[in-house]
């Protein structure tokens, strides 16, 4: 493990080199890595496990679209692929990939199978962190950890039949065996994680939630319909206005910054572009930092949580997230967006 300086601070982060591939099968070579879920992250992390050379199973309910997403995927009825309870059952690490509100329903089939040396495995601090509202208290003789890739399990596949990797955080809630950091940086590993930095259960959802809801989600489908708005008011097309809100940022200087940062973005755009930038950006901080503030104090206090758990058990929840989805994907904004990602060259 290595320590690297971020700007004064030092953190703990695992690379590959350090840490590979041979190492991690080495260290997991016993284990059986039960896959629970097969929605959002458990499709990435299972076949990036299963192509890395470990042995994986997935639980998921059978009859269900996830069931049959899986078997479409490879994983055999009976050999690979079992309901909930018995992949529970066969498995030395179960990876607890359901929804927070799926975790929350199973809770009580997956506990009666955590026997001891066993080790619970996350990808969210959500379950542990506000265990008092979930119920989930895992038993002490198990090892309790997270992996937590900074992206979609649809990322994280992606980028591994590239040959490159997500970062991904990792953390230690409970080590009741004395293995549980080889056990996680293995999994960390073998999922395709780019690099390990460390974290704890409660600071990763507690950013993770603030992200969602700000930059990575929330804040940045209120600033593009905010401009893309202002444009039309003023006279402006639907196409040219997505172009400048949207298209431009994703297609063009959102990749120029994950190569080399905002600053050399910045220096590679026209004179007119830098001095804009360099005036605005602080105005938009600083309207935006105490919208952040009561964010994170929703998050911190519990009410977000909260919020997500009442919000996602309801029966009715899919029905109502799609009419919500529905309304955003009907905007002018999108369906200006739907048209525009026609046109672009690689689609003619």
């Amino acid at each position: 493990m290595a320590k690297i300086n971020f700007g004064g601070v030092e953190e703990n982060v695992v690379t590959r080199e350090e840490f590979p591939l041979t190492k991690a099968l080495e260290v997991l070579k016993n284990e059986t890595i039960a896959v629970i879920g097969y929605g959002v992250q458990g499709p990435g992390q299972a076949l990036n496990l299963k192509d890395n050379g470990f042995n994986v199973i997935v639980g998921q309910r059978q009859g269900s679209r996830s069931w049959d997403k899986a078997v479409a995927d490879g994983w055999v009825p009976g050999e690979t692929l079992f309901d909930i309870e018995e992949a529970a059952q066969r498995g030395s690490i179960i990876q607890y990939l359901l929804s927070d509100a799926g975790q929350i329903a199973v809770w009580p089939t997956i506990k009666k199978h955590l026997t001891p040396g066993k080790a619970l495995y996350f990808s969210h601090g959500f379950g542990i962190t506000y265990k008092d509202r979930t119920g989930i208290i895992p038993p002490a003789e198990v090892d309790v950890i997270l992996i937590a890739p900074k992206g979609s399990g649809t990322s994280l596949r992606r980028m591994f039949l590239q040959g490159r990797g997500l970062n991904s955080s990792y953390a230690i809630f409970q080590d009741a065996t004395g293995k549980a950091w080889e056990r996680v940086i293995a999994l960390g590993i073998g999922i395709g994680s780019g690099y390990l930095f460390e974290t704890t259960f409660q600071r990763e959802v507690y950013s993770d939630l603030t992200g969602e809801r700000g930059t990575l989600m929330g804040a940045i489908q209120g600033l593009f319909a905010a401009q893309y708005d202002t444009l039309r008011e003023h006279g402006h097309t639907p196409s040219e206005a997505f172009n400048e809100t949207v298209e431009e940022l994703t297609q063009s200087l959102m990749p120029l910054i994950a190569e080399n940062g905002m600053d050399w973005m910045y220096a590679n755009c026209s004179t007119t572009a830098q001095r804009g930038a360099l005036d605005w950006w602080k105005k938009f901080r600083d309207a935006a930092k105490p919208v952040f503030d009561e964010l994170y104090g929703q998050v911190a206090c519990g009410n977000e949580a909260q919020r997500s758990i009442d919000s996602n058990s309801q029966p009715d929840y899919r029905e109502k997230l799609e009419k919500e989805l529905q309304t955003m994907r009907e905007s002018e904004m999108w369906q200006a967006g739907a048209v525009v990602r026609k046109l672009r060259p690689e689609n003619n």
